[in-house]
């Protein structure tokens, strides 16, 4: 590296992706409202969201590999103009009454396909910006802002939605885009690039590098089986909450309660970081199980709520420790690619689950299936473990010191201490 990134990067990156992530809120919900209230139904909506989903899986491999080939910051900022200026035709769209299922497709897939660019850039850019022993505060960091946003943003969301209209929502999104943007682009940081050997051979590298880690393709194969069975899950504590825990106010307080939980995990990672991340991170991810199992037994409300906020927490709590293994763990040139197949199985399993949920709830039941995907996903969480490499993984090895930028001054992050 010619020089070493100055010490605001970290923070500039947080503060554009604290008011990014509080700013998506208002996207969802403002969608949800504008479809209903103009006559579109479910049918619509759903037709939207998968054209969302569809567009960010037909691109998330090439963008694997374009974060590798190209300055990652320079694909972000690219990212959030494109959805700005998509989220800004969707508001014109609904302010001016139009009707027309292509266009709102086609903004939407324009939306979902810029996602796609965005998040394995930010996978590579983020150990840039800090020191091997930083990165897992760092992580840490990032996810209490990220939990914070989820559960500020959709109340705030709702709030304003009712006040201005939805149209006003989406614009307050866009600006939330322009905000990620901006502070990116004032980051300086000079990031490694990978050999171009062409898009396929380059596909085919990062796929390599996932299998020649047993503890990365045990991680991929869990994730892509734990990921199916809490898409069903998804599904199916929605119906149970509405049905038998109290209606639209039960969700709500099990969203709350979930959004606690996250917030706390990150907290916890915050102060807690363990020399062999994935050996503790994947016995965390697990207790989701229970959150899925109080469903079913003794499926109250109160039991619910105590498991959404111990379950969120340790999913958290793995999501910081995963990110910190594949920073150290894998060589910074082929990161994005293989972050890129990491979003990929997460992206293709959970809509699985979300449209195997309801044939298989009609055929055993709803208790049979949510009690099922919850051994699912508690073997799922636990398998990795059986690997010796997820167990051995420690923090700051040799690939990791070797694609790390000097280091930052200690002031860049500055984690929670007891």
């Amino acid at each position: 590296m010619s020089s070493s990134p100055p010490p605001t990067g970290f923070r500039l990156l947080a503060t554009g992706q604290g008011l990014s992530w509080f700013g998506d809120a208002f996207g969802p919900i403002a969608l949800a409202v504008a479809v209903v209230a103009g006559g579109g139904g479910a049918g619509r909506l759903g037709l939207v969201l998968a054209v969302t989903m569809a567009a960010r899986l037909a691109c998330t491999l090439l963008a694997g590999v374009l974060a590798d080939r190209l300055a990652p910051g320079r694909i972000m900022v690219v990212s959030d103009l494109v959805r700005a200026a998509s989220t800004l035709g969707t508001a014109a769209y609904f302010a001016t009454g139009q009707d027309s299922a292509v266009l709102l497709c086609a903004l939407a897939a324009v939306t979902g396909g810029a996602a796609a660019f965005f998040g394995p850039a930010f996978v590579s850019l983020r150990p840039l910006l800090v020191t091997v022993e930083r990165r897992h505060a760092a992580n840490a960091t990032l996810n209490v802002l990220q939990n914070a946003a989820f559960i500020a943003g959709p109340a705030a969301a709702g709030v304003f939605v009712a006040w201005a209209g939805a149209p006003w929502a989406f614009a307050v999104n866009a600006a939330s885009f322009l905000c990620s943007a901006a502070t990116v682009a004032a980051i300086r940081v000079d990031a490694p690039r990978a050999e171009r050997t062409g898009m396929v051979a380059e596909l085919g590298e990062g796929w390599r590098e996932v299998r020649s880690r047993g503890w990365l393709l045990a991680g991929l194969l869990a994730a892509t089986a734990y990921h199916a069975a809490f898409g069903a899950v998804t599904v199916l504590v929605d119906v149970i909450a509405v049905r038998d825990l109290g209606g639209p106010t039960a969700l709500g307080w099990i969203s709350a309660a979930a959004g606690l939980g996250g917030l706390l995990g990150g907290l916890l990672a915050l102060r807690v970081h363990p020399s062999r991340p994935l050996l503790v991170g994947w016995p965390c991810v697990a207790l989701m199980a229970l959150y899925a199992a109080a469903f079913a037994w003794p499926g109250t409300l109160p039991v619910v709520l105590g498991a959404a906020v111990v379950a969120f927490g340790g999913l958290m709590y793995f999501s910081v420790c995963w990110d910190t293994a594949l920073q150290d763990g894998v060589p910074h040139a082929v990161l994005a690619r293989v972050s890129s197949w990491d979003i990929l199985t997460s992206f293709v399993a959970i809509p699985a689950g979300n449209a195997l949920a309801g044939p298989l709830a009609h055929a055993f039941g709803t208790g049979r299936v949510i009690a099922a995907a919850a051994v699912v996903m508690a073997v799922a969480s636990l398998a990795p473990v059986l690997v010796r490499s997820s167990r051995d993984l420690r923090r700051g090895g040799a690939v990791a010191v070797a694609a790390q930028p000097r280091p930052v001054p200690d002031d860049v992050v500055t984690p929670v201490r007891a």
